[in-house]
């Protein structure tokens, strides 16, 4: 698999590396070279400003997320143990009853929980989405200027850069463009 991931990253490097061939000119007038840079996202976001506010809202927000849920279970768990201690003594048909109430509630709880996540799922892009696109601004805007043809993250998918010059890294240079920017 690394071998594969390997040629694969060589196959890429070599097609932007590779001459092109303008329409119309020999075969003589060739581009330069592909230049490509790498960051560090997960770096990037931590240091980019506004971010420890937004972290620091979102975690109050997922442990309120999460009291709240394991409230809620708490209550569906004892109404359970309550009803398996009262089960023998229950006629069929109010056992029947106890059982769908149960189950009610447990629908109720993984209905309510759904929500809470949906609800932290869209927070945190409502506190991390403009972060982010000042940070893809700013590298984009890196990019342009620096005419590099690729940047790659280095800490994107488990790493696909197994090593690499440290000169082509251009995380500090993105940190610096986005405290310039604030």
């Amino acid at each position: 698999m690394q071998r594969l991931v390997l040629v694969s990253l060589a196959a890429v490097a070599a097609t932007f590396a590779a001459p092109t061939v303008l329409a119309g000119q020999g075969a003589s007038s060739a581009t330069a070279p592909a230049r490509i840079a790498l960051i560090n996202s997960q770096e990037i976001l931590r240091n980019t400003p506004g971010y420890v506010v937004a972290e620091s809202t979102y975690r109050k927000e997922l442990q309120a997320s999460q009291t709240e849920y394991q409230k809620l279970q708490a209550q569906l768990d004892s109404a359970v143990q309550v009803f398996d201690q009262q089960s023998i003594a229950l006629s069929p048909a109010a056992r029947q009853a106890k059982q769908k109430d149960l189950q009610a509630m447990q629908q109720r709880v993984e209905q309510r929980s759904t929500e809470l996540q949906e609800r932290l799922r869209q927070r945190e892009e409502d506190l991390l989405g403009p972060l982010r696109t000042r940070i893809t601004s700013v590298i984009q805007g890196i990019r342009a200027e620096m005419n590099y043809s690729v940047i790659l993250d280095i800490d994107a998918g488990g790493g696909i850069v197994a090593a690499s010059d440290p000169a082509l890294n251009i995380t500090a240079r993105v940190l610096q463009r986005l405290r310039q920017a604030q």
